[in-house]
């Protein structure tokens, strides 16, 4: 399977980013169907996740200009193949070209472990979200000058 990532906003690809949040959230983890979508879908950068043997939309993630990351989801039969790292490496990239210092999220507990592996750090105390448990979490960002600013 050859996988590629595409940066993307909500009026390019709301319909294939709805689609597999949709499947994932509410269908999946019954999270209510009015949470899904919110008023920072316009504002975010968005990220979607291609297999492109069968150019099929297969996870998606969202960062907005705060360093928040959210709405990471890879469709069920995708899962476990490395489609959530390249998704947060293209998200962390982005967030460096931004000048962002510090990423934030609210993982559910099930994928806390995910985010440790890949450098983000707990904060605080677990919290329920959309009848699912979840915690804070953040990782700082570490800005390297390029050669030509030298």
């Amino acid at each position: 399977m050859r996988t590629r990532i595409k940066q993307t906003n909500w009026q390019s690809d709301a319909a294939n980013l709805i689609a597999i949040r949709y499947k994932v959230f509410v269908e999946e983890q019954g999270v209510p169907e009015d949470l899904e979508i919110d008023d920072h879908d316009d504002k975010a950068w968005h990220f979607l996740a291609i297999d492109d043997d069968l150019n099929k939309p297969i996870a998606t993630a969202r960062l907005l200009a705060d360093g928040h990351v959210g709405r990471m989801a890879v469709l069920e039969e995708y899962r476990s193949k490395k489609i959530g790292h390249l998704l947060l490496n293209s998200v962390l990239n982005l967030a460096k070209a931004k000048g962002i210092k510090a990423l934030f999220l609210n993982a559910q507990l099930t994928a806390q472990r995910f985010y440790e592996k890949a450098g983000f750090e707990t904060e605080g105390e677990i919290f329920i979200d959309a009848g699912i448990e979840h915690v804070r979490m953040i990782k700082q960002i570490t800005i390297v000058p390029s050669n030509d600013a030298l």
